[in-house]
């Protein structure tokens, strides 16, 4: 299964969590970003429904394939301070 991380962190003045590399808008506070965090990350592991889903590679290829709504991935909320 795959684990996606929210991590809450200084950004821009404020406060952000982030993703991988992309970060969410900035807050005036720690606390506003770790609530924000804790609810993009429930409400990533709400599940939909099954769809076809068309996407293109690195190298430029398009596939179609058959995503599943109830395929969601774990999380988790990272907040070191």
């Amino acid at each position: 299964m795959t684990q996606v991380i929210y991590r809450v962190v200084e950004h821009d003045g404020g406060w952000a969590y982030k993703v991988g590399d992309v970060f969410s808008e900035t807050f005036p506070t720690h606390a506003d970003a770790l609530a924000a965090a804790r609810i993009a990350a429930s409400e990533q592991q709400v599940g939909g429904r099954t769809e076809g889903i068309e996407f293109q590679d690195a190298a430029g290829q398009w596939h179609e394939e058959l995503a599943s709504g109830g395929d969601r991935p774990g999380t988790e909320v990272e907040d070191k301070n």
